[in-house]
């Protein structure tokens, strides 16, 4: 399987960053500005089943907005991310929101990432006000910081997993995707949370099943 993944947010929140550490287990301090959209891939697996993420980088700056439609119409999930120490970015991602209900597919799993955590002494954005706006747009809330490789593994598996579950629900003639991602058993309860690895032997993303999860050296 192979789905598209769309980082959403304004300018200088950190989505080149994410994408290049989530893909390349790298980052870079100075990185410089999207000024259109790029992607890289990368497999993960979820309970033995190999997935494909496109992650795609779309450029924040107000001037690039109308370019936005183009890159997440077609869009599987999408990623939007505020930057703790920055108020008006997390009013931004309510519009992210609103513009991915508009233009996106109905069935689009939404997670949102309140990013840099490691500059958490100059935090401006109230953990409880973020919280509620992802209540209140059916998103679960990730803490990420590119820097520090935190957060990043669960948001981008916790994405596919929903991507999966719909894609279930579709063979199998059930309904349509929770706009979690969090995939729901019967009776409309969530699944019980699962462990993460990264795998020895290669660079793709594995959920585990059973606890103890290892993840590989130079990750966090």
């Amino acid at each position: 399987m192979k789905f598209k993944v769309v980082l959403l947010g304004e300018g200088r929140v950190g989505k080149t960053s994410i994408l290049i550490r989530f893909c390349k287990n790298t980052f870079n301090d100075r990185q410089q500005p999207t000024l259109q959209a790029s992607y890289l891939d990368r497999k993960v697996t979820i309970e033995g089943q190999s997935v494909s993420l496109s992650v795609w980088d779309t450029a924040g700056q107000e001037r690039f907005h109308a370019l936005g439609p183009i890159y997440y119409r077609d869009a599987d999930a999408a990623l939007c991310v505020y930057d703790i120490t920055d108020g008006d970015s997390l009013d931004r991602v309510k519009k992210w929101v609103q513009e991915l209900k508009n233009h996106a597919s109905d069935k689009i799993v939404i997670a949102i990432a309140g990013n840099k955590i490691d500059l958490e002494k100059r935090r401006h954005v109230k953990k409880v006000d973020a919280l509620a706006l992802a209540k209140s747009v059916g998103a679960k809330h990730f803490d990420t910081s590119a820097k520090l490789n935190k957060g990043l593994q669960e948001a981008f598996l916790h994405l596919a997993k929903g991507l999966i579950d719909a894609k279930k629900k579709e063979s199998s003639g059930g309904g349509g995707l929770d706009a979690t991602g969090g995939g729901r058993g019967r009776g409309g309860r969530n699944r019980q949370s699962r462990t993460i690895r990264i795998r020895e032997d290669s660079e793709d993303l594995t959920e585990g099943q059973n606890g103890g999860g290892k993840k590989k050296s130079g990750c966090c």
